[in-house]
């Protein structure tokens, strides 16, 4: 599933590829057809994204006063993608999504040269315009500017909500380390949800109203550079633990916004460049750092990681 830094540059992504443009909506899927014509023909006038929720704002001009914007609220779950093409004066990811297979856990920039545009765009022969591609698979929704075209395939969530409706989603959501906490409210009300439970850090992290944003990777890493054992409970770690580990999650996550990718090992702890990670996915391998074998187990219906020797149970 991507994690909230992946949601962070898909914002950025349409802001940065359409904000401020009038844009056609569809559902080729036809499963969204509803809700695409509720913001067909709008203009995008918002991006926000908090967790591993997307907020697209659209109007029918960009003049319209903000409790009348509708949003188009996306949560790509495990399966969902948002795929970007365009022209010569269109730059953006290629990709942002599941499969991570695909991706990487990073981006391709599209690029307008001879070699992209046989699977980015076609040029109509007749008047020289610029045209997208027919839309490939499954796709719930696309969306098209002049200059650009995004295809949505696969989320767990695709509907147009207003801006109460907008208020309720962001409300259940718990604290985001991505988002700007200038008086620190955001770290202490994560400190205290984390302290005030008798449930397991690796399940805490977990729990997108306790900390919005981490998924498997962050949590898998994030427990095992503050060497705390998945299984451990909230309340038993002391108050600078737990807020060691928010101060290291917005490190890591806006490396992630910047990079692409997520990349949590230290240069001198990698045996080769490829050891991005040091417990995620690295079960039945030696720690990168005590070489004691990496376990695994099932938490909650989810596979957790951790070193025996790095993250000792108590």
């Amino acid at each position: 599933m991507p994690e909230g830094h992946s949601i962070r540059r898909l914002a950025s992504a349409f802001a940065d590829g359409f904000l401020d443009q009038r844009m056609q909506v569809s559902s080729p899927q036809g499963r969204f057809a509803s809700g695409a014509s509720q913001i067909d023909g709008h203009v995008l006038v918002a991006t926000r994204a908090k967790g591993k929720h997307l907020f697209l704002a659209f109007a029918p001009s960009p003049d319209t006063d903000a409790e009348h914007w509708r949003w188009l609220h996306i949560h790509l779950g495990l399966y969902g993608a948002w795929t970007f093409a365009g022209d010569d004066a269109f730059h953006g990811p290629h990709a942002i999504g599941a499969p991570r297979v695909r991706i990487a856990e990073t981006e391709t920039v599209v690029r307008s040269d001879a070699a992209d545009l046989a699977w980015q765009s076609m040029h109509d022969r007749s008047s020289g315009m610029w045209e997208p591609l027919p839309p490939r698979g499954a796709v719930r929704v696309r969306l098209r500017s002049d200059h650009g075209v995004a295809d949505l395939t696969g989320p767990t969530r695709c509907v147009v909500i207003d801006a109460a409706e907008l208020a309720a989603v962001e409300k259940r959501l718990g604290p985001d380390p991505l988002l700007p906490d200038p008086n620190g409210t955001e770290r202490a009300a994560f400190v205290s949800s984390v302290r005030a439970s008798r449930v397991t850090a690796g399940a805490l992290l977990m729990d997108q109203s306790v900390m919005a944003g981490v998924g498997n990777i962050y949590r898998a890493e994030l427990l095992y550079r503050a060497k705390v054992h998945p299984l451990r409970t909230g309340a038993s770690l002391s108050a600078r633990k737990v807020g060691s580990i928010w101060d290291d999650a917005v490190a890591l996550m806006a490396d992630g916004v910047a990079d692409g990718k997520i990349v949590t090992t230290r240069v001198e702890d990698r045996q080769v460049p490829q050891d991005q990670w040091y417990v995620y996915h690295r079960d039945g391998r030696p720690c990168l750092r005590c070489r004691r074998t990496v376990a695994v187990a099932d938490l909650a219906g989810r596979r957790v990681y951790w070193c025996p020797g790095c993250q000792r149970a108590s």
